[in-house]
């Protein structure tokens, strides 16, 4: 086959897939997929899902937590603070109530120390989860409780949370503040927020 022939006849990377921003998930499937978690017993799962939501991080940060990271003893935290992969700049997080349980029964369950990457290999003595492990287990999560999982990542979990903080209080400052970027502009984008104000106040107007 000549090269001309084979660009012509070779199949688009992105045939079939869904190209853009993952999704954010909704209140009602994020309970969703808590109470599927938890009847099944999945301790770590749980305390994975519920930390990527409270804490907004990237992949990359989210699998490279360290016990010492979100606990100060044997106390889980409710705000901690890492230096970005990816910037190289601090971000602060919150811990929630129902997160620091599961990190305490997660920690608890499998006798972890502060020096203890928080989500361990199981392959990989000494070393985390990847980031490949963390967005199959999230595509997993997201067909559990029956959503598409091609519209859906793990930047959908980064999403979640500051999605419906900017849907409630407009605040971009915030937004920005919490996902770590150096820019407004970078959040803007990141939010799609142009797109989804000018449809909202479109839908508003009468002709």
């Amino acid at each position: 086959m000549s090269l001309s022939e084979f660009v012509f006849t070779r199949e688009p990377w992105n045939k079939g897939k869904l190209i853009g921003q993952k999704l954010p998930l909704k209140p009602e499937e994020v309970w969703s997929i808590r109470v599927r978690l938890d009847m099944a017993h999945k301790v770590r799962d749980l305390t994975l899902f519920n930390l990527a939501i409270d804490s907004k991080l990237r992949g990359c940060d989210l699998v490279k937590l360290m016990v010492s990271d979100i606990a100060r003893g044997t106390e889980i935290v409710s705000r901690a603070k890492i230096v970005q992969q990816k910037t190289k700049r601090p971000v602060s997080f919150e811990i929630t109530a129902k997160t620091r349980d599961a990190l305490a029964a997660w920690i608890k369950l499998k006798n972890l120390c502060s020096l203890d990457y928080l989500f361990p290999s199981s392959y990989r003595r000494k070393d985390h989860i990847n980031t490949r492990h963390y967005g199959r287990l999230v595509k997993k999560w997201v067909c559990s409780i029956g959503l598409d999982s091609t519209a859906y990542g793990t930047h959908s979990m980064r999403r979640t949370k500051v999605a419906l903080i900017y849907r409630q209080t407009k605040n971009l400052r915030a937004v920005q503040i919490l996902l770590g970027h150096r820019s407004l502009e970078s959040t803007v984008r990141y939010l799609g927020v142009e797109i989804d104000d000018a449809l909202e106040l479109s839908e508003h107007i009468e002709i």
